[in-house]
């Protein structure tokens, strides 16, 4: 049965990726629900170990892709919200693999910092084109990201392995993805023009956390 869901998965991502290519709004709203969820079933299928915060931040993305199908500031914010508790939720389960006394306060720092100047960065090229009263909401979204990337990070140092890597290289894809909506969605004239790089970057990191999760 997992493989049956990975499949619909599969093909969900492939029909949206051509809907994103062809700006096929239609296909693209038609296909998108289908990607989480059968995900998710994947995961529940193929996990030995079930986690209620894995299913629960699946289930919030799921949410946040249905919330942002919809144009407008307010669809948009209700969908960040959903992933801001998405990205909780793996920062919690991340948590609990992480051995605290590996962590050094070097490394802590320099994560930080890096995501810190990576938002800044971000959002000085595009706080022009942002509704002013969307600039700090979305700035504290996009470092709240960054801060499960810490942690998928902190995940790789405290238990060393390929799926701890599979995990964290998922949410830096999903830290792309992020970055790249704001550029789609805001800067009109940005040479990301459809959401092709924002849903295979967003698809493939989901996919990568799932696995290395289970």
């Amino acid at each position: 049965m997992k493989y049956a869901f990975l499949a619909i998965f599969t093909i969900s991502v492939i029909i949206h990726l051509y809907a994103s290519l062809q700006k096929d709004k239609r296909l693209r709203n038609l296909s998108k629900p289908f990607i989480v969820m059968s995900l998710l079933g994947f995961y529940v299928q193929a996990a030995s170990s079930i986690s209620v915060m894995v299913i629960l931040a699946l289930i919030f993305s799921w949410i946040g892709d249905v919330l942002l199908m919809p144009k407008g500031n307010k669809w948009l914010t209700a969908g960040g919200i959903s992933f801001i508790i998405s990205h909780v939720f793996l920062i919690l389960r991340y948590w609990q693999d992480v051995v605290f006394s590996k962590i050094s306060l070097t490394l802590s720092l320099c994560l930080a910092g890096f995501f810190l100047l990576a938002v800044v960065i971000i959002f000085s090229r595009l706080k022009k084109y942002i509704p002013k009263k969307l600039v700090y909401p979305m700035f504290l979204y996009l470092f709240i990201n960054g801060a499960m990337n810490c942690y998928a990070v902190f995940r790789c140092v405290s238990i060393p392995s390929k799926a701890a890597v599979i995990t964290a290289v998922g949410a830096v894809l999903f830290f792309i993805s992020d970055s790249v909506q704001f550029f789609v969605r805001f800067k009109k004239n940005s040479r990301l023009k459809t959401h092709f790089v924002i849903m295979l970057t967003y698809s493939l990191g989901e996919l990568l956390i799932v696995l290395g999760l289970i």
